[in-house]
């Protein structure tokens, strides 16, 4: 089922028909009310009339995450503050946040995003979606939200945390979708097997959506087999309206991204080089309806590819490869690059390992990774627990390419996560 299907299916030619009108009306509207984009097209003797072919795009000069801190509250803005309905910032944790301003429209069109994900991966109006995402500064919860109740999914607004209460709003509303961050669906996992708890069947859940957070394919496919539902990988970022910005349609075999809305670019993250479909690099989007902060070229840092191949789902819309990595995540011990994603990709794979995990960089050439295993383990047979330490320990120097040192540990050891999960302690000193 599509929520627009003419929109959904639209051939390759008129798609970007479509993209090519909205991309100059939104150059004209930067050159002319957005000082910041006006003095960088002027630096390089671009006019929004230079633009003849979406490819055009790459004359463009970037937009950078430190341009919008450099612009903050609202020097990023092409239409009057007073036109602005909504604000969302990023944690700020540094130092001032990103800001992001939506106009009513820019939040009606990130709605009608959401919608048509959620009809996609089979959300109808009998469903009941618990959105347990923190409702805030950040776009996640909001965003799904409003979308959602354009469907007609009834929303359990629950927020993360309480997992208690979670349990019991599932089973009192008979929930059928969550939203949620995958280190928290472990958790809950986790929680709800303690609790004597078969999701199977004192539950009535068919999916969720992960977000806001990196995960592997192995953490995915650990959580369908738990609770026993579909997963869906969604991919979004509060400069690009939220979640809904790419989403997994049935076969989940990449997310499509709503061209109607962004331009996507795949670049050498080094060089700025565009490069082809099917390439891995950096993600970078262009806005096309954005009324209150266009954004051009915005560098994501996140990690993915095109993929050149049509879906069997009939959607025209592009997909990437769910995300590897961001460039600012990566770090490097014994001159070897690695990504958190990589190390949970091999222990979720193992039989044994449990929910939770911490990677800890002592130097440049100390790593250790610390693994919550399954409490039956620890039964006195020492060789078994050698045995699995030597498995998980060779298995990453395989994956990636360097012996870290591998701790294992009970049940409950390290510290859960509600929210965001804390994968990486960095304890080297610059």
């Amino acid at each position: 089922m599509f929520w627009d299907e003419e929109l959904e299916t639209i051939s390759q030619n008129k798609l970007k028909e479509l993209q090519l009108k909205r991309l100059r009306d939104t150059i004209g509207r930067v050159y002319f009310n957005v000082p910041f984009y006006h003095k960088k097209f002027k630096e390089i003797n671009i006019k929004p009339d230079d633009i003849k072919s979406v490819d055009d795009i790459s004359k463009l000069p970037f937009t950078t995450r430190q341009d919008i801190l450099d612009n903050y509250p609202t020097g990023l803005l092409a239409v009057s503050r007073d036109e602005m309905v909504r604000v969302h910032t990023s944690s700020g944790t540094t130092g001032k946040p990103k800001a992001i301003f939506f106009t009513k429209n820019d939040i009606d069109r990130a709605a009608d995003l959401i919608a048509r994900c959620l009809v996609m991966t089979g959300m109808r109006k009998n469903d009941v979606l618990q959105n347990m995402m923190t409702y805030g500064l950040f776009t996640g919860a909001l965003v799904m939200h409003y979308g959602a109740e354009k469907v007609g999914i009834l929303i359990v607004p629950a927020g993360p945390g309480n997992t208690e209460r979670q349990i019991l709003l599932m089973k009192d509303f008979k929930t059928t979708a969550l939203h949620i961050t995958p280190s928290y669906a472990l958790y809950l996992a986790e929680y709800i097997k303690s609790k004597g708890i078969d999701p199977t069947k004192d539950l009535y859940l068919k999916r969720a959506y992960l977000g806001a957070e990196p995960y592997s394919e192995e953490t995915r496919r650990k959580i369908e087999d738990i609770f026993g539902i579909d997963v869906y990988n969604s991919y979004g970022l509060s400069e690009m309206n939220g979640p809904g910005v790419a989403f997994e349609c049935e076969y989940k075999e990449g997310m499509h991204t709503w061209e109607d809305n962004f331009v996507v670019e795949v670049i050498d993250p080094d060089t700025g080089e565009v490069l082809p479909d099917g390439q891995k690099g950096e993600l970078v989007f262009t806005t096309l309806q954005r009324e209150g902060m266009p954004l051009i070229r915005y560098r994501t840092r996140d990690i993915s590819r095109i993929i050149p191949e049509r879906c069997p789902c009939g959607r025209t819309h592009r997909r990437i490869e769910r995300i590897f990595g961001r460039s600012d995540d990566m770090f490097i011990v014994k001159g070897v690059n690695i990504f958190p994603q990589q190390i949970e990709n091999v222990l979720m794979s193992i039989k044994g390992v449990a929910m939770n995990y911490q990677i800890v960089l002592e130097s440049l050439d100390n790593m250790i990774v610390r693994v919550e295993i399954a409490k039956d383990l620890f039964d006195g047979n020492v060789m078994h627990l050698v045995n699995l330490q030597n498995r998980i320990t060779e298995e990453l120097r395989k994956e990636i390419l360097v012996k870290p040192k591998v701790e294992l540990l009970e049940p409950g050891t390290l510290p859960v996560s509600e929210g965001k999960a804390k994968r990486v302690i960095d304890n080297r000193t610059l």
